[in-house]
């Protein structure tokens, strides 16, 4: 079981990115799959799911309306699509699936 992130980088404020987390070693359809992050000196926070199955998705509140979690069945992707970016965006972004989790990528929204 594996995953692995990319898609991070340096946008401007109001930018937007696209990570993708590619997973291995099982399907994204039958798992509940999160995205996480964690800015320097701050605790790891939840920011999005997807459920399995038919694939409910719930958002931190921080980023409703700006984020949206989605998957690609057929490749064995989850995907993270970040607009309207904020400074306080900024942290290292991580793909988990219960105790499986990648290892990370660095978002950093700066002008």
């Amino acid at each position: 079981v594996k995953l692995v992130e990319s898609g991070g980088g340096l946008v401007q404020p109001g930018g937007s990115l696209r990570l993708v987390c590619a997973a291995s070693g099982f399907t994204v359809v039958s798992s509940d799959m999160k995205w996480y992050r964690q800015a320097p000196g701050k605790e790891r926070e939840l920011v999005a799911g997807i459920t399995s199955g038919v694939g409910f998705k719930n958002y931190a509140d921080s980023v409703k309306g700006r984020f949206i979690i989605s998957r690609d069945n057929a490749w064995n992707r989850v995907f993270l699509q970040m607009n309207s970016l904020k400074p306080e965006d900024t942290a290292v972004y991580y793909c988990n699936r219960g105790t499986t989790w990648g290892q990370g990528t660095q978002v950093t929204v700066s002008s």
